[in-house]
């Protein structure tokens, strides 16, 4: 009762950082999608100019951003909701919610946008078994599922895990901060020195030679290697909330020597990675400090699930039609024309399909039970994955 206690209870001594409805989090939401489409604007519309087409290569930690803002969303609204009842099965209802309808709808789109034939993230082609996976968020723990039905499908499918398993978590580590950098030691050294070279082995051997590079990347980008980024998101939000002790430097100093031993002793170069999501989370945690805020970018945040998953066809579309040469005018004038047609998307898209979601999500959490005292706009936003 009293860790339950302690859960609930925002504290606001000085030197903490008081957590309510932060609009930062719409702003860095915004940020990471403006990053993501960076990237695959660049792949698309090169401006042939190295230090421009880096800068736009750099908007990969974009997804990172969605991770660390993701868990401290989660935690924030847990806390929020402690005093209701069946907590577990709610929160399920909302996450599945949240994400399943846009999402399902992306599936046969972009099976008609890009086919079934063989491609770099799926050598053999796609078939029921990739569809299959995809449709039950199970595509992360399958090779040639991810991204191979849906474009940058591998994050949803690392965020809908981590909210299968994140009740549990905080459900046995409350606001116990140092328990999750604990268990992201412990993850990350395991993956490093255990999983990701058995795997690597296996699914080599699986797909014969010359997809090692294939294997190598989606072992990177599966969900135990993204695990710790939002273990330490999690200790992030309750950092911000009741202060940065020395015990947690101590901690985050062993994670980066542990780190750095394992990676030199398995040449698994996640060292370089764990390194940038430690940066990346000291920036997501100096913004919500300095409590910034930016419209434009705070309304890029509210859209920004939409935004992730129609932007790749936009940019498909765009480039059948582009009349510009490559080059940095058309790099700048095709990320403009991206991000407002995805925007724009993305509002036809709340309208039509995610407020009818949420309204249903509400409907069926509040029915016959104590009503969260959040109203549901608020909620259904500050809730929002992206």
């Amino acid at each position: 009762m009293q860790g339950q206690a302690r859960l609930a209870a925002g504290r606001t001594e000085q030197g903490t950082v008081p957590f309510g409805r932060s609009h930062t989090l719409d702003v860095l939401r915004g940020l990471a999608i403006a990053g993501v489409m960076a990237i695959h604007v660049s792949q698309s519309f090169p401006s042939n100019i190295r230090a421009v087409d880096f800068a736009f290569m750099c908007g990969w930690t974009g997804v990172n951003v969605f991770y660390f803002v993701s868990a401290m969303t989660m935690c924030l609204m847990w806390t929020q909701r402690s005093g209701e009842t069946n907590p577990i099965g709610k929160f399920y209802i909302r996450r599945f919610l949240r994400i399943a309808p846009l999402f399902w709808l992306a599936i046969p789109a972009y099976l008609l946008i890009n086919g079934t034939g063989p491609s770099d993230n799926a050598p053999n082609g796609i078939g029921a078994l990739q569809v299959i996976l995809t449709a039950t968020f199970l595509h992360g723990f399958w090779p040639d599922s991810v991204n191979s039905v849906v474009p940058g499908d591998w994050s949803i499918a690392a965020e809908m895990t981590f909210y299968l398993v994140f009740p549990l978590l905080i459900t046995a580590f409350g606001s116990r901060r140092q328990l999750y950098l604990a268990l992201a030691i412990a993850l990350h050294l395991v993956n490093v020195c255990l999983f990701k070279p058995w795997a690597f082995a296996l699914f080599s051997a699986y797909y014969g030679p010359g997809h090692e590079a294939f294997v190598w990347t989606t072992l990177h980008i599966s969900f135990l290697n993204q695990l710790p980024v939002f273990l330490v998101g999690c200790a992030l939000f309750f950092s911000l909330r009741d202060g940065f002790g020395r015990l947690d430097a101590a901690i985050v100093a062993v994670f980066i020597a542990l780190s750095f031993a394992a990676d030199r002793a398995t040449g698994s170069h996640e060292f370089n990675y764990l390194m940038i999501n430690l940066v990346l989370g000291g920036l997501v945690a100096g913004c919500i400090r300095l409590a910034i805020r930016l419209r434009p970018l705070e309304a890029l945040g509210r859209n920004s699930y939409s935004m992730y998953l129609s932007h790749f066809a936009v940019i498909y579309g765009l480039r059948q039609l582009w009349p510009l040469a490559d080059g940095l005018v058309s790099l700048l004038i095709s990320y403009v024309v991206t991000a407002a047609l995805s925007y724009l998307v993305a509002r036809a898209t709340w309208h039509l399909v995610e407020r009818r979601a949420q309204d249903l999500a509400h409907r069926l959490t509040s029915a016959g039970s104590d009503r969260s005292s959040i109203r549901p706009p608020l909620a259904a936003t500050a809730a929002g994955l992206r």
